[in-house]
């Protein structure tokens, strides 16, 4: 169970600040180390998704309206925590004009002028394809641009209906474009019937658009609602699946049954130096 003083106090100050945690919302199996070690995943533009993934335990419906003091607060609480690496993602808000973007480059600028040695890696959703919100983004100079395509092309209609494999794809080669000097990076569940030549040609499809960083993880199926996992992969097919990544050329692949996008992601990034 999630204990020890970093977790507690990494849980304290982020109640005070009114923010919420994909650690959490997500169920992830990781939060305990994480938090233990005193780093988490920010969740920005609130808890209620307008997406119904039916891989994904975070809350679906019409979100609230947006929280403008939000990036603020993040950034306060980002420099309270003291640390030198973010992680800061969202929920899916389709209703939102830009999809949130706005929002997630006010938290970038706010959270450089409260620490500017920190390093910032976004997780962002798909701005339903919108190149000037992705700009926005982008131009707000992240360290790591992160956007998972969480499954196979074939699966989609299944697990990620109002979501395009296409449009994700886009959103990778576009930000790659936008900022040449960026770093990219995506993340693959399997466990959801996939077939293996399906996930190596996804993996093909993220380094044909310029990815530097892939991590694979195993689904857990986080209630009886949702999808049911179809098969458990060993680690050594995951030893397999990393090996192929990287004969692919990405400059960093993550792969094991816990792994997921932001595990260590400050460890991932320190190898892009």
């Amino acid at each position: 169970m999630p204990s020890g003083e970093n977790y507690v106090r990494l849980r304290g100050l982020l109640r005070q600040h009114r923010l919420n945690t994909v650690c959490e919302d997500a169920r992830c199996p990781n939060i305990g180390e994480c938090w233990g070690a005193g780093t988490a995943t920010v969740m920005i533009l609130g808890e209620v998704c307008t997406r119904a993934c039916r891989f994904c335990a975070v809350k679906t419906g019409r979100p609230p309206a947006t929280d403008l003091d939000e990036p603020r607060r993040v950034a306060e609480a980002i420099r309270e925590l003291n640390i030198r690496y973010v992680v800061i993602t969202s929920v899916d808000r389709d209703d939102l004009d830009d999809g949130g973007a706005s929002i997630f480059a006010e938290t970038i600028r706010r959270t450089r002028a409260e620490s500017a040695a920190v390093r910032i890696e976004v997780l962002i959703p798909d701005l339903r394809g919108s190149l000037p919100a992705l700009r926005q983004v982008v131009e707000a100079a992240p360290d790591v641009l992160a956007h998972n395509i969480e499954t196979v092309s074939r699966l989609y209609p299944v697990a990620r209906a109002g979501s395009r494999y296409a449009r994700s794809l886009g959103l990778l080669r576009d930000a790659k474009s936008f900022g040449p000097g960026m770093v990219t990076k995506s993340s693959l569940m399997v466990g959801l019937g996939e077939r293996n030549e399906e996930i190596r040609e996804s993996l093909g499809d993220l380094r044909s658009c310029g990815v530097d960083i892939v991590t694979l993880g195993q689904y857990l199926q986080p209630t009886r609602e949702h999808l049911p996992v179809e098969r458990y992969y060993s680690p050594e097919e995951f030893a397999e699946l990393r090996d192929y990544a990287f004969s692919l050329g990405f400059r960093h692949v993550e792969a094991g049954p816990l792994v997921r996008s932001s595990y260590h992601a400050e460890k991932q990034a320190a190898l892009l130096v």
